[in-house]
């Protein structure tokens, strides 16, 4: 797991389809996308995964689903993200199989010491930083907190929360492999240029990381 992690969000995108602002963001070499739906029926969330698995796999760039095994199921997506107070992630493992991508958010220490033991695929380091987008939280990890979790967990860290081009480089320095960001992908002007912009300095800041 490394690279740019694209969450929906399509309250953000405005005028704009969610299938457009995906389009543009795999353009630009979003590496994942994650599919965030909290209001929606199962029916349109189903109908909506289609149609962003279909963007998905032309750029081979895997789905996520956020929180609905039961979707991603549905349309055989590449993974699946729960938080701690979704389905176990040992249920998660085997419905989903062996070769899903599974994700699991961690917002306190004692998250991050069980996960020790789950070979989850990577973990959500939520938040980073507060954000408007994730208010369900139990106060933000912060720098200090992502770096403290990259010293102790052998997982991937997917930093997310209030992380955008003025800030990822600082946040992968600290620990995390992946950026994942809502608005600031989401809620651009120009999502393509933005999704460039994010690539670009997390590629530069992995590789300043590694030498």
């Amino acid at each position: 797991m490394r690279g740019l992690y694209l969450v929906t969000d399509r309250t953000l995108c405005g005028q704009r389809s969610l299938e457009y602002v995906v389009s543009q963001a795999l353009k630009g070499g979003v590496a994942y996308v994650q599919l965030r739906e909290k209001e929606v029926s199962t029916l349109f969330f189903i109908e909506e995964a289609r149609k962003i698995k279909k963007l998905t796999a032309q750029y081979e760039v895997p789905l996520i689903i956020n929180d609905r095994l039961d979707v991603a199921l549905a349309v055989e997506a590449e993974g699946i993200h729960i938080g701690q107070d979704d389905m176990p992630y040992e249920a998660a493992r085997k419905l989903m199989g062996p070769r899903a991508i599974i994700g699991l958010s961690v917002e306190t220490w004692d998250d991050v010491v069980r996960a020790q033991e789950l070979d989850v695929n990577y973990l959500g380091v939520s938040p980073v930083f507060s954000t408007p987008t994730k208010i369900d939280t139990k106060g933000s990890w912060g720098l200090a907190g992502l770096a403290r979790i990259k010293d102790y967990s052998h997982h991937p860290l997917v930093g997310i929360g209030g992380l955008n081009a003025s800030n990822a480089d600082d946040a992968v320095m600290a620990g995390a492999d992946c950026i994942a960001v809502v608005s600031a992908i989401c809620a651009a002007p120009d999502p393509l240029k933005a999704t460039c912009e994010l690539r670009d300095i997390i590629q530069a800041a992995l590789k300043k990381r590694s030498t």
